[in-house]
């Protein structure tokens, strides 16, 4: 059995959308050579990516560690205050 069948799990995958909304997270990991004689690999992985999507519309992407941390903590912040209704456009004369 393959672990990422079709290519997925390389930060490839299909990104979350309002018709399917959640997070997807890609944080490669760094592997080493067990006889390099480094207790850590000092070569560095994929750059981490994620994106996420809510029922409401809202979409967000980020890439690198540092924006990943903190597209992470910007949706569950959503999550928490989002009631999950379709953010309405103002249509006929409200929209003028």
């Amino acid at each position: 059995m393959k672990r990422f069948p079709a290519g997925e799990g390389r930060g490839n995958g299909g990104d979350p959308t309002p018709d399917q909304p959640g997070i997807r997270i890609y944080a490669p990991p760094v592997y080493r050579h067990h006889k390099d004689g480094a207790r850590w690999s000092k070569r560095p992985g994929d750059t981490p990516n994620a994106a996420y999507a809510c029922i409401c519309g809202q979409t967000r992407m980020a890439t690198g560690s540092h924006a990943v941390a903190a597209l992470v903590a910007d949706y569950d912040a959503h999550k928490a205050a989002c009631s999950g209704a379709l953010a309405r456009l103002p249509e006929g004369r409200t929209a003028a």
